[in-house]
Parts: structure tokens; sequence; C-alpha cells
């Protein structure tokens, strides 16, 4: 496949949303000429404001664009954006290339990779993880899944958004990787949210706790990015709350086709049905600890037994 470059390549984005509008912003900075399409095109405001074109639908991006990203919410957002009537494989052309980077069921990868490859289109499954922070600062953990040549072409697009490109086989198989990191993020989140909640009782500052704690074998990026948001109370979203709930929950589809039981993941899913029930579901994964709260009759920073 032909190499690619600013100066040569155009490139589509579809979905400008928390994480979106950093990744897209990173390839105008890199020089690419770009063209934009989200639901409300005031999200892209930004975008447009660097240089970016404004298309009036997934199709249309599709068919000015050498290659095509795509990072939306939902798998049915991603089934309508590809395959609906305005979606990118009716505008895509032979030879192009087209990335959805969106975390979504790895069956619906290879059901658009299938659909793509009809039309002579490469497809590819690249979601990834490093939420709102490695989004901004370029360090995402990218895992992909689909032939060797396109990924190796997307290469250069990819390093520009993050730090950790690995593919991971044919395509689907960056999805599973991605459920794979949410189940982890899952144990994690809770992990980080009992721990402040057993300190805060004991009397401890977590402040303190937590400085002599990342530093050994509980570190991890949840604990030195999410608890200090928590014991700040800020629980604005990294990566949405109804976001993660979908993962798991095609992480947990996933295992009951492979008969293999996940229970910690369905225990923490269920936490995190009911923190969404309770209107929770626009805040970021840390606002865990608002269920925990409730659970234990306590709140992070009254006073402590």
């Amino acid at each position: 496949m032909k190499k690619i470059s600013p100066e040569a390549t155009t490139v589509g984005w579809i979905g400008t949303g928390v994480m979106g509008l950093s990744m897209c912003g990173h390839l105008l900075a890199k020089g690419y000429r770009v063209t934009v399409f989200s639901r409300t095109k005031e999200k892209a405001r930004p975008l447009l404001e660097k240089g970016a074109k404004w298309a009036d639908s997934s199709r249309a991006v599709a068919k000015t664009s050498d290659i095509t990203f795509t990072m939306v919410g939902f798998p049915a957002d991603v089934r309508e954006v590809f395959l609906g009537p305005s979606g990118v494989l009716g505008g895509a052309r032979p030879g192009s290339i087209v990335a959805d980077m969106t975390t979504t069921e790895p069956s619906l990868a290879r059901e658009i990779y299938d659909a793509a490859k009809t039309r002579g289109v490469h497809a590819i499954d690249a979601p990834v993880s490093g939420g709102d922070v490695g989004a901004r600062e370029a360090r995402l953990s990218i895992m992909i899944g689909g032939d060797p040549d396109p990924v190796a072409t997307l290469t250069p697009l990819f390093e520009a958004m993050g730090k950790t490109i690995v593919r991971q086989g044919g395509p689907g198989a960056g999805q599973h990787a991605k459920m794979c990191n949410q189940i982890v993020i899952a144990g994690t989140m809770i992990g980080v949210c009992e721990s402040l909640i057993y300190g805060h009782k004991a009397g401890l500052s977590l402040e303190t706790m937590l400085s002599s704690i990342s530093g050994g074998a509980a570190g991890c990026w949840a604990l030195s990015n999410l608890a200090p948001r928590i014991l700040k109370r800020n629980f604005d979203p990294g990566f949405f709350v109804e976001h993660f709930v979908k993962d798991m929950g095609i992480a947990l589809d996933e295992a009951r086709r492979m008969n293999l039981p996940l229970p910690g993941l369905a225990l923490v899913h269920q936490m995190y049905v009911a923190l969404q029930a309770n209107g929770g579901g626009k805040h970021g994964t840390q606002a865990l600890m608002l269920v925990l709260e409730q659970m234990s009759d306590t709140k992070i920073g009254e006073n402590r037994v």
C-alpha cells in the first residue's frame, strides 16, 4: 500500500466527543488535511477553527478521504456509521482504509471487515485505552485488529495519537484485547475505591496513604490518576460510566459465548449499573466511589472514626 503523508493523504474523522476531539486534533497538528462529521456540529467547532473541513454525513466524509477514522459511542452507533444508509461504506473508495477506534463488539468488527472487503476497502478495528488524559497527551494504548498491510500503513497516524501501538491479530482481535483491558480496569477501580473507603474509616490521611502505596505493588494508572480526582470529589468524565457499562456488557456477552465465568467482572458491572440507574451515567468511572459510599454509609471527607 502507498505510504501516507500530510501532503498526499486526506483523512476523515467521525465522532468528536471527549476522546475523538483530542485524537483528531493531533492529526491536524501533524499537518493532515482532515474532514470531520459529528452528530452535533458544535462539538467539532475547535477542529473546524484549526482548519478541518465539515461534511454533512459519514458517507460524505469517507467519499473524500483516503483514510477514515471513527470514534463514536455504542455498537448501534458504529453499525449506523458504517452500514447505515448514509454510512462510511457507502462512500469509501476502493483501496481506502477505514478504522473504527470505538470500543465495540468483536463480532461487529468482523462484520464491518467482511462488508468492507466486498467493496475493496480495508477495515481495521483499533480501540484505545488511556482516557481523556491519554487522548489529550497522545499517550493512548491502541489495540489493533486487521490485515498487516493496512495496519502498517496507518502506523504513522496511530503514532500521532498514542504511545503503545500493537496489532493483536485479525479482524476483531483489537476489540477482544480491549475487553481484556476493561476487565482489568473493572477490578482495579473497585480495588482503588475500597482502599480509599478503608483508609478513610481507619482514620488515615488518604493523601499520605496514596503517596505510599502508589510507589509499591499497588501502583497503577487508576491509583495515580483517578484516586486524586475522587479525593477532590471530581467525578467529571475521562471515560463515561455509561460507556464502561456498555463495554463490560460486551465482555460478559463474549464470555458467555465462550462458556467462561467472570464473577469479578459481573459484580463490578452490577455496581456500575446501579450507579447509572441513579443518574451517574455521565460521570467518570471513578464515580464508582458513590456506590461504595452509599453501601458503607460514609463519605470521603467526612469526620473519620
